[in-house]
């Protein structure tokens, strides 16, 4: 593959998929400094990745997969350097959008940040609507697993909204 034809790839998946990557930044990265540093890691394990994209399943699940692992990683290596960051700031974060901030929105984020790394992924897979087997093949667990995990995280979420409400 050409460095063209590479780059070609690579703008129309972030193009196509950049909601799906932007939502996984969110969930790992807290302040817009470490927002931008975690898009710009997984954008170039995007460009690194896509010479070795071999269609054996959709782009979003590859994309996933990759995005998900480099936040893992990112979060792995800032712990090492820093103190966990501070979830007050997801509110400042998302006002910057200067949209209308739903606070049920930023409550599931502030609930999902303090998952656990494979739980967070399973969450937000889930809130894409894949199917057990797709979040198996992206994560690398059994399906039965991710249908525990699932089960777990719903009643945890279901008592913290419990004590929101």
């Amino acid at each position: 593959m050409t460095e063209k034809g590479q780059q070609h790839i690579f703008e129309q998946w972030l193009s196509q998929h950049k909601a799906l990557v932007f939502k996984v930044v969110r969930a790992y990265a807290f302040t817009a400094m470490d927002q931008d540093d975690l898009f710009q890691e997984i954008s170039i394990q995007v460009w690194r990745s896509v010479t070795a994209f071999r269609q054996e399943s959709s782009v979003t699940t590859w994309l996933y997969r990759i995005a998900l692992n480099t936040a893992i990683k990112w979060v792995r290596k800032e712990r090492k350097h820093q103190q966990d960051g501070n979830l007050e700031e997801v509110e400042h974060v998302l006002q910057e959008n200067k949209m209308p901030v739903d606070e049920r929105l930023v409550w599931l984020y502030e609930e999902i940040s303090r998952l656990d790394e494979i739980d967070r992924s399973v969450t937000l897979l889930m809130l894409d609507n894949f199917s057990y087997k797709e979040m198996a093949d992206i994560l690398g667990i059994t399906e039965s697993n991710v249908g525990v995990k699932i089960n777990r995280i719903k009643k945890h979420l279901i008592s913290k909204s419990k004590k929101y409400s």
